[in-house]
């Protein structure tokens, strides 16, 4: 993905639900285009940041066990408002069902109490090496990164504290 669409996981509940921001900035090359005199984020990235907050919450429910998490079908998608430069939204996705290869999701991305976006959707997880075993060694670099980049989405200063 050469856009990254979440800054920050602010709450985690494993296997059931996960928050995270996006900050929009007039700094990102996409809005130049989208559009020039009313810049807004595009609804293709809005579903896209539900559909990676909903991939960590995979990842780290399955501790990483796949390199792939690929949207597998999107349903209900209503965009609700627009999300200018110097807004926030944050992103609420929670677990319908999450199994070993495919998981479901009902999702919605809010600016300060304007809701901006919701949707169901469908992942699919796996592996590269799963239908072509020389590419093991590419699915460990990938997770690899994904743990990487974890470790800078998720401080451990900044877990809140979750419910025993």
């Amino acid at each position: 993905m050469r856009f990254i669409l979440i800054d920050k996981v602010v709450w985690l509940e494993p296997g059931k639900q996960i928050r995270a921001v996006k900050s929009v900035s007039l700094a990102e090359e996409y809005l130049a285009d989208h559009f020039p005199t009313f810049p807004v984020l595009p609804g293709v990235l809005l579903l896209e940041g539900l559909i990676e907050s909903a991939s960590w919450l995979v990842r780290h429910t399955e501790h990483f066990a796949h390199s792939m998490i690929l949207l597998e079908q999107a349903r209900n998608v209503k965009y609700k408002s627009f999300l200018a430069p110097g807004g926030q939204i944050e992103y609420t996705v929670e677990a319908k069902a999450l199994e070993e290869n495919v998981s479901s999701f009902l999702g919605r991305g809010v600016c300060k109490d304007e809701q901006i976006v919701e949707a169901r959707f469908g992942l699919r997880h796996f592996n590269l090496a799963d239908t072509n075993p020389e590419m093991a060694r590419n699915d460990g670099i990938i997770i690899e990164n994904m743990k990487q980049r974890w470790q800078l989405l998720w401080k451990q200063d900044s877990k809140p504290h979750l419910p025993e």
